[in-house]
């Protein structure tokens, strides 16, 4: 009954097609964000910001930009630990060349770097689509690895394989404290989601999912294919390109090739399936559980005072988190997202049954 929308009445275009029409909607998404920008930095433990939120955000970050190439435009790819590694080799780079220039703009170049790799990598998708586009973004994957670890010359690396990243200074704030490179992350995740959800609301969206969901009918209303799959392959790949910059700069601290293997691309493809192709609510969704949950099940058999080698513990997580997986997609294909919506219904139509 609380959240029953009786007496919003929408009286205009804009009101309704609001983001969040419901006023209960528009009061839980302000407290989620007043608690996790003003009481989880001082109530957060070292651990819990290092460890699960900061590669919970960045994670994000490339779920949202992943889920606009998927989930809203149907171009599958495999390559989006590539484009990670792109954006982030191109941060590091330019800091080398440039240390000057603001940290911000170098994770906007490294965007930009990543933009370009993903529309050349995306001009398969004129001709072909399907597995056979997930195949063409696979070799992406291998390209890169190949380059930024067996050319020491492109990447000249230290003997190490990994080069440490500058401090975290923005326009002369500095963000090296844990609680600080949170909140430059969910900062940086705020701008993204609210930019990706407002564009594909807009004109772009809409192309992108004509071409999803019918590219020949799409094309006889007068869509460019060129300009619909490419423009999707460069948006996506900028925002993954700065969650690579991110990852190596804040998470990592340092430029490491091997954090950015196909296992990444893979579990960047997982977190928009569980969480919901075509939603940017499944992309937090997606990314939690595939954050939180590994974290959750290697501390189970400790908590339950089970003695089992870390070997055997590192197996079950990987067993039980595959086997909930499979279960969370047969029981609804369309991610958690379509399952918080079902709640969202339940609780609108509560206590009548339709």
């Amino acid at each position: 009954m609380i959240y029953r929308e009786a007496g919003q009445f929408r009286t205009s275009y804009a009101a309704d097609q609001a983001v969040f029409p419901v006023l209960q909607d528009r009061v839980f998404v302000c407290a989620v964000a007043l608690f996790a920008f003003f009481i989880v930095p001082f109530l957060a433990s070292e651990y819990l910001l290092r460890a699960i939120l900061v590669p919970f955000l960045i994670l994000a970050i490339a779920a949202v930009g992943l889920n606009l190439l998927v989930g809203y435009c149907g171009q599958i790819s495999l390559g989006s630990a590539a484009f990670m590694a792109v954006g982030a080799y191109a941060a590091y780079d330019v800091t080398v060349h440039l240390p000057w220039l603001n940290l911000l703009f170098v994770f906007l170049i490294g965007g930009l770097c990543a933009a370009a790799a993903g529309v050349v990598f995306g001009l398969p998708s004129l001709r072909i689509k399907g597995y056979y586009l997930a195949v063409a973004t696979l070799a992406a994957q291998f390209f890169f690895d190949w380059l930024f670890i067996r050319v020491p010359w492109f990447t000249n690396y230290a003997s190490s394989g990994s080069v440490s990243a500058p401090p975290l200074s923005i326009f002369g704030l500095r963000f090296d404290s844990p609680a600080g490179r949170y909140l430059f992350c969910l900062a940086l995740l705020t701008v993204t989601a609210v930019a990706a959800k407002n564009l594909v609301r807009a004109r772009m969206g809409r192309i992108w999912m004509a071409m999803r969901d019918m590219d020949i009918a799409a094309e006889i209303i007068g869509i460019r294919p060129l300009h619909a799959k490419l423009s999707a392959f460069a948006i996506s790949s900028f925002i993954i390109g700065i969650s690579g910059a991110l990852w190596a700069f804040v998470h990592l601290g340092s430029w490491e090739p091997l954090a950015f293997s196909i296992d990444r691309s893979f579990a960047l493809l997982f977190m928009v399936v569980i969480g919901g192709l075509g939603s940017i609510l499944g992309c937090f969704l997606g990314a939690a559980f595939i954050t939180i949950l590994p974290i959750f099940l290697n501390q189970v058999p400790t908590a339950l005072g089970i003695p089992l080698s870390t070997a055997m513990i590192s197996h079950l997580e990987f067993m039980t988190f595959g086997a909930l997986i499979v279960f969370f997609l047969i029981v609804e294909p369309s991610g958690l997202a379509r399952l918080w919506a079902i709640c969202r219904e339940k609780l609108r139509l509560w206590p009548f049954p339709h």
